[in-house]
């Protein structure tokens, strides 16, 4: 499978005639795949609660994996490598913390 349309320079991807960021190539493809599940987890977490405050830290969960995936927060390309990567492991170690249950049902 190809994946998303992207546009030339490989910084959006188009889905439906939109445009999105598209993920940071240069992470590690670990360090992509546990930031995405955590992202696929809080999102389900998002259509699952039904309060207030557990769709809030949700949320806040998505917003955090996006950004370690480099598709919110400062765009990818205007960082060095090792800043991207650093974002990346802080926010997957704040994932960790919030949601210890998706990291325990990797056996981390």
């Amino acid at each position: 499978m190809a994946g998303p349309e992207r546009t030339e320079d490989g910084r959006w991807i188009v889905v439906g005639g939109r445009r999105w960021r598209a993920e940071d190539p240069a992470l590690e493809p670990d360090l992509a795949a546990r930031l995405r599940s955590h992202l696929g987890r809080a999102r389900a977490a998002v259509r699952g609660v039904g309060e207030a405050p557990a769709e809030r830290r949700a949320r806040d969960r998505v917003q955090l994996a996006k950004e370690g995936l480099g598709e919110r927060g400062t765009a990818w390309w205007e960082l060095p490598v090792a800043e991207r990567e650093q974002r990346a492991r802080d926010r997957l170690s704040r994932l960790d913390e919030a949601a210890p249950e998706a990291a325990a049902s990797r056996g981390d």
